[in-house]
């Protein structure tokens, strides 16, 4: 999981393409659902709550004929204003900014003026795939209704393809890959074969911290909160990761704690787990609350966090 690209390996062959593609969409659509069935690994968080994702990552795969290194981004966040959300809006515009091609994701039967806003943030000189997640709705399997659907949402852009997929069951991906490849422009892979992210271990391990978080907190609280790793070290086949839960007051810290302790420790627990499944390997992890206002508003604190 090194952050610096590796090239000592065979070149694939002489057709082979390699380009960057920017996955992007409002809030919840599954966007990071999607990028890790595309990898076949999971490295971008999930949770049912909006705005999980602050980071760009990158995922990378690849196959005899292309690789394929997809940008996950941030849900393009309308609500909520503060300087958080507007380095975030920031980060979706600079992520479309230099790729090959965007996949446009969208919930399948559901096309809202959330979803056009994203739209008008799309350049239009890179070509934009149309997805059209959670097509395992049962409305969604009508294709009468699913095709009245699709006319809807072209009347609003100039799509280069449209796929249809269900990113939760994996369905559609590998033709969503098939529709992709051609986008690309040649060249040759910037990440070995067995590479599925540029993240470094750190970062993942951060990540898998702050989706405990969305997955077991209050609809509001999770907002309010960041995380960062204070240490990280590996001996003796031994992860020792020590991460802090930013918060804004002392009464949030008393809800991510919980009762006798048991909220943080569920998270604490589950979070270790996924890391060892992750890293294959023992981890002792550690974490717990530190009490830092205003930290969402604070540009300087968020540049310290890579936002």
């Amino acid at each position: 999981m090194s952050e610096v690209p590796s090239h000592n390996y065979p070149f694939p062959s002489d057709n082979f393409s390699c380009g960057f593609v920017a996955i992007v969409g409002r809030p919840n659509v599954g966007k990071s659902t999607l990028m890790n069935h595309l990898i076949g690994q999971k490295i971008s968080i999930t949770s049912k709550k909006a705005q999980t994702t602050r980071h760009r990552v990158n995922g990378i795969y690849t196959d005899n004929e292309a690789q394929l290194i997809f940008v996950d981004t941030p849900g393009f966040q309308t609500y909520h204003r503060n300087a958080l959300n507007d380095r975030l809006n920031q980060n979706v515009t600079e992520a479309v900014a230099g790729v090959d091609v965007i996949v446009f994701v969208v919930e399948a039967l559901r096309f809202s003026d959330a979803d056009r806003e994203v739209l008008q943030q799309l350049p239009q000189r890179v070509p934009v795939v149309l997805v059209i997640n959670k097509v395992d709705k049962d409305k969604a399997k009508d294709q009468t209704i699913m095709q009245a659907f699709i006319d809807e949402v072209q009347q609003a852009f100039t799509f280069a393809k449209v796929a249809l997929v269900s990113a939760k069951h994996g369905l559609g991906v590998a033709q969503l890959i098939h529709i992709l490849k051609p986008m690309l422009p040649q060249g040759i892979p910037l990440y070995p074969e067995d590479m599925v992210t540029d993240k470094s271990a750190r970062f993942l391990a951060m990540e898998i911290v702050r989706e405990k978080l969305f997955r077991y907190l209050g609809e509001e609280l999770p907002y309010a909160m960041n995380v960062e790793v204070e240490q990280f070290a590996e001996e003796d086949g031994l992860y020792q990761i020590y991460i802090a839960v930013l918060v804004d007051k002392d009464s949030q810290k008393g809800i991510l704690i919980g009762k006798g302790g048991e909220k943080l420790k569920k998270i604490s627990t589950e979070a270790r787990l996924d890391m060892e499944k992750l890293f294959e390997t023992k981890v002792f992890l550690k974490v717990w609350a530190k009490v830092k206002s205003g930290w969402a508003d604070d540009i300087r604190f968020l540049r310290e966090l890579g936002m």
